[in-house]
């Protein structure tokens, strides 16, 4: 089988980027050839083994020659670590320029790849340009929800904007199934968009194993070296995830002024439009033992995942926290707020759930975890997460649900 997905962010540094990426990794390891069309902003970008990638350039701060390249950089829903420029920043001349773009790269992907069957990331304008190649092309379409487009389809980050909003009309009337990926990202979806009650049906994210996993060999003196951290500490707190509003890193930096001690140090793994406002109120509460990392490689931040004693993810409405169950894959505890996708796995056995924007419960809750008055057994955590949340254990709905489409379309066809 040949799938082709579409998505509305580069492969690092997203939610649905990992989620592509990893979907990709594992239909090709079941020998199925896979090609990703996506928007990037550097001439290098990370490559994987036997997939075919094709970028459309945006630019930021370099100029990539002899490509056709945009004069602005790609669009987001909130931010993203090499992007801040807004869906509702785009001027009329850009949204042309963007649709142009990738409808001419799909299209030609779709001629010269030949799929069997597409899969676009996000119910928005990309998803809506893929409907219109599938209908001329006579493909099958799939869609999945991450939860930020949500936002934009109810107007709370696109105020005023409805540019997008027909292309999530055509994309859900075309498309043969709406994945969505947790239960509240499920139900949202469907209020939303009452077109796609029909369609939507829930696929749990899967983790990259083989690449999150316990590794006993890590230590901790050896991580923070790495990192640049000279001073020992006894206990690791750790956030993984962008710097923007929704993530809430605001609300562990107050719980951190609760919690911090001379032997905890708190590490923060991300990047975002708010991360010189974060750097800053660490400073105003003279938090002494908090350090912002960047982004960081996949290796570093399972490594850092291995060192810690949880994984903190305070996010407000979450659509579901991939971040989350990479932690527990490395058999790391979670402490995540109680809302959104995160209810759907973390579990008693495997974390807490606070009262989201409780900072105060928050505090606590780290501190009943790192003085053992609650305790987690991290081998059958990681155990479980292999066993039930693996990518390679997923693949097969995605696998079932593509060939599906295909009959579907060919019974169409007749």
């Amino acid at each position: 089988m040949r799938v082709l997905f579409v998505n509305h962010f580069p492969l690092t540094g997203s939610g649905s980027g990992v989620y592509t990426a990893n979907l990709a990794k594992s239909l090709k390891r079941k020998g199925h050839e896979v090609a990703i069309i996506f928007p990037e902003n550097r001439k290098e970008y990370e490559h994987y083994d036997g997939i075919k990638l094709f970028p459309v350039y945006f630019k930021n701060e370099e100029t990539i020659e002899g490509v056709d390249q945009a004069d602005f950089n790609f669009p987001c829903f909130t931010s993203h670590p090499r992007s801040k420029k807004g869906f509702i920043d785009l001027t009329d001349e850009e949204k042309q320029i963007y649709e142009d773009k990738f409808s001419r790269k799909i299209k030609e992907v779709i001629d010269d790849f030949k799929p069997d069957v597409v899969h676009a990331q996000h119910v928005w304008v990309l998803a809506g340009i893929s409907a219109r190649c599938c209908k001329e092309a006579g493909l099958p379409l799939v869609i999945t929800c991450h939860g930020t487009d949500l936002l934009n389809i109810a107007g709370e980050l696109d105020r005023g904007v409805y540019w997008g909003r027909k292309f999530v009309d055509e994309a859900v009337e075309y498309a043969y199934q709406i994945v969505t990926i947790s239960r509240s990202n499920d139900s949202e979806m469907k209020r939303l968009v009452p077109k796609a009650v029909e369609k939507a049906d829930l696929i749990i994210n899967g983790v990259d194993t083989s690449v999150f996993y316990p590794d006993p060999s890590i230590k901790k003196e050896d991580v923070l070296k790495e990192l640049g951290i000279k001073k020992d500490y006894r206990q690791v707190v750790s956030f993984v995830g962008r710097m923007t509003a929704m993530k809430r890193v605001n609300i562990l930096l107050q719980a951190a002024k609760i919690y911090e001690r001379d032997d905890i140090v708190t590490l923060l793994a991300g990047d975002g439009d708010l991360r010189d406002e974060l750097e800053q109120m660490a400073k105003d509460l003279e938090l002494e033992n908090v350090y912002f990392l960047g982004n960081q490689p996949h290796e570093m931040v399972r490594k850092i995942y291995n060192i810690a004693e949880c994984s903190l993810i305070q996010s407000k409405k979450e659509p579901f926290g991939l971040v989350a169950l990479e932690a527990l894959a490395c058999g790391t505890p979670v402490i995540a707020s109680n809302q959104g996708g995160l209810i759907d796995f973390v579990t008693s056995d495997k974390g807490i759930l606070f009262e989201v924007d409780d900072y105060e419960e928050l505090a606590d809750d780290v501190m009943k975890l790192l003085n053992k008055e609650v305790t987690f057994d991290g081998v059958e955590i990681a155990k479980e997460i292999r066993e039930k949340y693996s990518q390679d254990v997923i693949i097969g709905k995605f696998e079932e649900l593509y060939e599906q489409s295909i009959l579907s379309m060919q019974k169409t066809r007749v």
